[in-house]
């Protein structure tokens, strides 16, 4: 590797991290340890994510403490406590009561970030209902997919996404009985009701009902590249993997001030928006305004914040706006970043050490995982460009699929595979909604195949290859769009890179980089080719590409994934297929 590996002494820790020992910490671990951490219903009731996060903490000193703390788009900042946020969640949750809606019954959410999103989510789930996001951001299509695919019984929306978006829908969605409007006073109709005067009538009292680890939670929707929306179906006892991650990879400690920046309608802005920081007790922040580098930076300065959730393309801007934070903002608080959402590039790693006073943790997962699966952790060396290792209890390993339907694990360090993941982790998805042959494609021999490709490295590090569907086929060789995006985002004028494989009759693909470039630098033909040349130093020629275009923005899913199937799709004239995680430009 070109890249050094970053560490950080003991000297150097602000406070003592969760999680120091891997070896033994690993050697030690059981999924019952991380149980017996929790609460559980009172007299054997069962598991609930809404008391683990909530109603645990909504007594006694801890009640009144700030349990999310919210920024909105007009500079306004509202604090509600975990006496606040179990009183207005039970609000909720009698409000689905009195509309008849029952143990899993799927409750949708559209809306951006404000309060009544986390009131919905956890009187959702306090209800035994179904809790299931979506972004705002989507169009009437996709919208109508996710609510027809997923048998939605209430929506949780605002005044004007009704109108834009799902009035016209409502022929088409017979299974659709109400609309909750959260910033409409007074009912539009029978079923078109205002939701803060049903939260006025509401009692603040509720128990929540006995509650099986095993009963339907979350529903996640996550495209592909072809087909419908798939609903990935978590449950309860996912709040063991969201638990364990906020300790170990979070390193979520008493009196912290948390900040994940992802929307709730990506299961990012859910497991680790919502549930997870909560389930320590601890502030989270929420800041209902989209990116913007200098009052984001004012942010982490303004409100403290200890540890910062983000993703690379946010951490890219970042970059590509030539802001140094440390010499403009006091992040003397801010004591870990992470990322998620695709890779981290190395530079992205590094460039955080020397802009942010700290390197940039990056983890993998997926919707179907539910949480962080493999991660960096606080006390661990840092090898840029990795993924990480994986969770304790999660058993992680580079598979191939042979020609009879089954897999042969890899036990040699640094050989390309699919990674995979031994089935039994609490928040593994339990299904596909109606889709039972899809779920099952997705295990082989009692493993999970994630479909990314990866290496694991002698010290057990994984690093992040592709998605299968994404491998380069060219002159032989197997290239990963990643490496190619990675040593082109050294070059000092390039911010953002997208990777495909282009068919040529010759060679099977060629490879084509798509650049953005950083303020500064103008696209020009010199450029073009000293790019070319400075790939091909870094890469060689046989994995180099042979073509590079200039672009202004790369297409991006909502939760920051560069769209190298779009890319490839445009290039080649060919259907653009799903797009409704397409960022808007």
């Amino acid at each position: 590797m070109d890249w050094l590996p970053i560490t950080k002494s003991s000297s150097t820790w602000r406070i003592q991290p969760n999680f120091t020992d891997y070896q033994k910490i690993c050697a030690d671990f059981t999924w019952d340890t991380v149980r017996s951490e929790l609460d559980g219903l009172p007299d054997g009731g069962g598991l609930n994510i809404a008391h683990e996060a909530v109603d645990r903490y909504a007594a006694g000193e801890s009640s009144s403490r700030v349990a999310l703390r919210w920024l909105g788009k007009g500079g306004q900042i509202k604090d509600f406590t975990y006496a606040d946020l179990k009183a207005q969640s039970n609000r909720f949750a009698n409000v689905l009561r009195s509309l008849e809606v029952g143990k899993g019954e799927r409750v949708f959410s559209l809306s951006g970030r404000i309060p009544e999103l986390y009131f919905a989510a956890f009187g959702t789930l306090k209800n035994t209902s179904v809790f299931c996001p979506l972004f705002s951001a989507f169009g009437p299509e996709p919208i109508a997919q996710r609510l027809e695919r997923g048998d939605a019984r209430v929506l949780v929306t605002t005044e004007r996404l009704y109108r834009k978006k799902i009035a016209a829908l409502r022929p088409s969605l017979p299974k659709l009985q109400y609309v909750l409007l959260a910033d409409s006073d007074q009912d539009q109709d029978e079923t078109v009701l205002s939701l803060p005067r049903l939260l006025d009538a509401a009692s603040p009292h509720f128990i929540i009902p006995p509650t099986d680890p095993e009963d339907m939670a979350l529903l996640h929707f996550t495209s592909g590249t072809t087909g419908k929306p798939k609903g990935a179906v978590h449950v309860h006892n996912a709040v063991l993997t969201h638990y364990l991650t906020g300790k170990y990879v979070l390193d979520l400690h008493p009196g912290d001030i948390f900040w994940c920046t992802a929307d709730c309608g990506w299961v990012t802005g859910t497991s680790y928006g919502i549930i997870a920081p909560l389930t320590h007790g601890v502030t989270n922040l929420v800041d209902e305004a989209d990116f913007e580098a200098e009052r984001w930076c004012r942010t982490l300065e303004e409100q403290r914040i200890n540890v910062w959730y983000t993703a690379p393309t946010a951490i890219r801007m970042l970059m590509r706006s030539g802001m140094k934070p440390r010499e403009k903002f006091d992040l003397s608080q801010l004591r870990l970043v992470h990322s998620v959402g695709e890779p981290l590039n190395p530079e992205a790693v590094v460039w955080g050490e020397e802009a942010l006073g700290m390197p940039i943790h990056d983890n993998w997962w997926q919707t179907e995982t539910g949480g962080i699966m493999i991660a960096n952790y606080a006390a661990m060396e840092i090898r840029p460009g990795s993924m990480g290792r994986p969770l304790p209890g999660i058993e992680a390993a580079i598979v191939h699929r042979n020609t009879e339907g089954g897999i042969e694990l890899e036990d040699q360090p640094d050989c390309e595979g699919e990674l995979a993941l031994r089935v039994g982790w609490p928040s593994m998805f339990r299904g596909y909604l109606h889709d039972d042959e899809r779920y099952r494609k997705c295990f082989v021999g009692g493993w999970y195949l994630s479909g990314d490709l990866a290496q694991r490295d002698a010290d057990g590090y994984f690093w992040f290859v592709g998605r299968a569907d994404d491998i380069i086929k060219t002159s032989g060789h197997m290239v990963g769009p990643f490496e190619v995006e990675s040593a082109l985002m050294e070059h000092p004028a390039v911010a953002e890179v997208g990777v495909i494989g282009k068919p040529e009759p010759m060679i099977g693909e060629l490879v084509k980089a798509f650049v953005a470039l950083k303020p500064g630098f103008a696209e020009s033909e010199e450029l073009r080719l000293e790019l070319l040349g400075f790939a091909r130093k870094k890469l060689g020629s046989a994995v180099a590409p042979k073509e590079i275009a200039f672009t202004g923005n790369l297409p991006k899913t909502r939760s920051g994934k560069i769209m190298r199937r779009l890319l490839k799709a445009r290039e080649l004239g060919l259907a653009e297929g799903d797009i409704s995680t397409l960022e808007e430009s």
